[in-house]
């Protein structure tokens, strides 16, 4: 097994966050939720902000691991705001559109003050 980030990350103000970007395990890779944070803060800006910056903090992830878009199996999206659906999957269609995954999306409060935030689990073969 190996983990990304296992030092743990910085949340909003600079705080220790307690677990690990992703996991890697015989193929499968877990990616822990992103939320739109650059450096440390939430950016500013609408849904469609918000959300390029949730799912480019996804792909680096997946990308630091050996992983693409095209290995995403299934992503789970929780949006604060019911009405921001049609504007999320436009954005999630431009990362995904020539491999959707599977996905679950459901309307929630967040941790922290933002309006959207995404995981996934991926899956390649492992390298004999």
């Amino acid at each position: 097994m190996k983990r990304y980030g296992a030092e743990g990350g910085k949340g909003t103000g600079g705080q220790h966050l307690p677990f690990s970007r992703a996991v890697e395990a015989d193929g499968w890779l877990y990616v822990s939720g992103q939320v739109p944070m650059l450096n440390g803060e939430v950016v500013e800006g609408g849904i469609i902000t918000q959300s390029q910056q949730a799912i480019r903090n996804l792909l680096g992830i997946l990308r630091e691991a050996g992983y693409g878009p095209e290995h995403v199996v299934r992503c789970g999206v929780w949006l604060d705001d019911p009405r921001d659906f049609q504007s999320f999957n436009k954005v999630f269609r431009e990362h995904f559109g020539e491999h959707p995954p599977a996905r679950a999306c459901v309307v929630s409060s967040m941790v922290v003050d933002c309006k959207v935030e995404i995981e996934c689990v991926a899956y390649k073969k492992p390298e004999a």
